[in-house]
């Protein structure tokens, strides 16, 4: 199993400038990013948001900075809201990173878990899911093909154009980050894509069904099991202990969580709830090394087979100093006991 970690680039207003502060914060993740190389971990994604609390409208840009200082991590995008953007400029922005990464660039499409991006980029939201649809067709197709023939309804037809440049890996890794929803399983099971579930509450095993529909899908659709491949994006943080951990990354979780809460009309954030996710059976992977390493297997077991645990560490109210000590410890502590167990059990 791969061990990676996804940022949205938070930060906290702080009475600067926000360009003053917004590079800061860059300054930080790349320390970050640089930190996950060094230590052995296996990915980096950063997730597009066009929104004040987020230095991520632009992943594949960060990402290339990121390249540019590390070596081995992938380096991947979590999520790229496709939807509202131009599939051809997708393409060539993580051409561009596979360029300059040497193959080390990956795509993981979806939706999007805010909708800023649609009327900033002049889109109805009442097309949310035929935009996705559509764009995801000619996405595929520009990664396949050099010169592409293609129609649709929501951009400019193709009629044989060359996209360039091509990257370096001879198939661009193209995944499907999806929620809780059954069609979006079925689809990445019939198209055979790779798939991210973004496990953010709840208990992992309850998404044991939508996970077996996707492989049903796939194989009524005659893809090879061994492309069904299945990763899962949760909430993490590492710390020496169990308590320690809990009692970091709870301050962190409330002010972000109580922000979106207010938006979307959930109720306050407690401390009980938080505690439960983070319990032997809840979506967390917060605690001691052992304790990350146990929930790991945890959602491996009950997902039926998973290749990759992705921690959503953003920052922001998180101290900077806390991440890297995080980073070091999933590096230094948590993935060698992954690796461990995982040989022991072959």
């Amino acid at each position: 199993m791969r061990i990676g970690i996804d940022s949205f680039v938070e930060m906290l207003a702080d009475g600067r400038a926000p360009g003053e502060q917004g590079r800061d914060r860059v300054a930080q993740l790349l320390e970050e990013v640089e930190l996950a190389d060094r230590v052995g971990l296996d990915s980096y994604g950063i997730g597009e948001h066009h929104r004040e609390e987020y230095v991520a409208s632009s992943p594949a840009v960060l990402l290339a900075a990121a390249a540019a200082r590390t070596e081995k991590i992938r380096l991947t995008s979590a999520v790229t809201v496709l939807s509202s953007d131009d599939p051809v400029r997708v393409f060539q922005d993580f051409a561009t990173l596979d360029l300059i990464s040497n193959g080390r660039a990956e795509i993981i499409v979806g939706r999007g878990s805010f909708i800023e991006s649609y009327p900033l980029f002049g889109y109805d939201l009442k097309n949310y899911d035929e935009l996705f649809a559509e764009k995801l067709d000619l996405l595929l197709q520009l990664r396949d093909e050099v010169r592409v023939q293609w129609e649709g309804k929501h951009r400019p037809s193709l009629s044989g154009q060359g996209v360039w440049p091509r990257p370096v890996q001879a198939v661009l890794p193209i995944r499907l980050g999806v929620g809780g929803t059954p069609n979006s399983f079925v689809r990445a099971g019939m198209l055979g894509l790779p798939l991210t579930v973004a496990i953010i509450g709840g208990e992992p095993h309850r998404f044991r069904p939508l996970v077996d529909l996707y492989r049903e899908a796939g194989r009524r659709a005659g893809h090879a099991p061994a492309s069904l491949d299945v990763a899962v994006h949760s909430i993490g943080y590492v710390a020496e202990t169990d308590q320690q951990a809990a009692d970091e990354l709870w301050p962190a979780y409330s002010h972000t969580f109580s922000r979106i809460g207010k938006e979307r009309g959930w109720g306050p954030m407690t401390r009980a709830a938080f505690d439960a996710q983070r319990g032997p059976s809840g979506a967390f992977v917060v605690g001691s090394p052992e304790t990350a390493a146990a929930k790991m297997r945890h959602i491996n077991d009950v997902l039926g087979g998973v290749s990759q645990v992705s921690l959503m560490m953003s920052g922001g109210p998180l101290a900077h100093e806390k991440m890297l000590r995080s980073i070091e410890l999933l590096g230094a502590e948590v993935k060698p006991r992954v690796e461990t167990e995982a040989a022991a059990a072959v």
